[in-house]
């Protein structure tokens, strides 16, 4: 599970910091009329990670990640993605939930999960504590995104999932 904002399209100290100090490659588009700083260095951690997972969009552009990010970085057109109750913080069977869970667990079923995000809470490390299949949740900085850091704990997990 793939969330977009604050992992691949990254936000805060970039605006504020000269270009030659950023050590995230990217650049800045337009998509909908609202200006993203799209990292290309994250898009290659996920292109390299779609080898050991099945990519998911877990995040609010739902269907518009396919229709923005394969053609400004690359990434695979038509992967699945997750639609989202808006009702955010409503309870639901895992009591008062991050608006995610709900469709995240829908989703999941029984089967091994990452979940790559930049705003996982307490609601969802106790989701993931309590789920009966294995789970990793992997949270970035929304300043720096999917780091090669993060990209290799991922890749390492699913690495020790298949060796089972």
């Amino acid at each position: 599970m793939v969330d977009i904002d604050g992992v691949i399209s990254l936000f805060a100290p970039l605006a504020h910091a000269p270009m030659r100090t950023w050590t995230v490659e990217g650049s800045f588009h337009s998509v909908e009329g609202i200006p993203h700083f799209l990292s290309s260095t994250a898009a290659a951690h996920l292109l390299a990670l779609a080898d050991l997972y099945d990519l998911v969009w877990a995040s609010g552009w739902e269907e518009r990640a396919n229709e923005h990010l394969p053609h400004l970085l690359g990434m695979p057109a038509g992967l699945p993605f997750l639609r989202f109750d808006r009702d955010v913080g409503a309870r639901s069977a895992h009591g008062r939930a991050h608006w995610k869970l709900q469709a995240i667990d829908a989703y999941a079923g029984e089967r091994p999960l990452a979940w790559v995000d930049d705003e996982l809470d307490h609601a969802c490390r106790e989701w993931a504590q309590r789920r009966g299949a294995p789970t990793l949740l992997v949270q970035t900085s929304p300043e720096r995104g999917l780091t090669g850091g993060k990209a290799e704990q991922l890749s390492r997990w699913a690495m020790a999932l298949a060796a089972r």
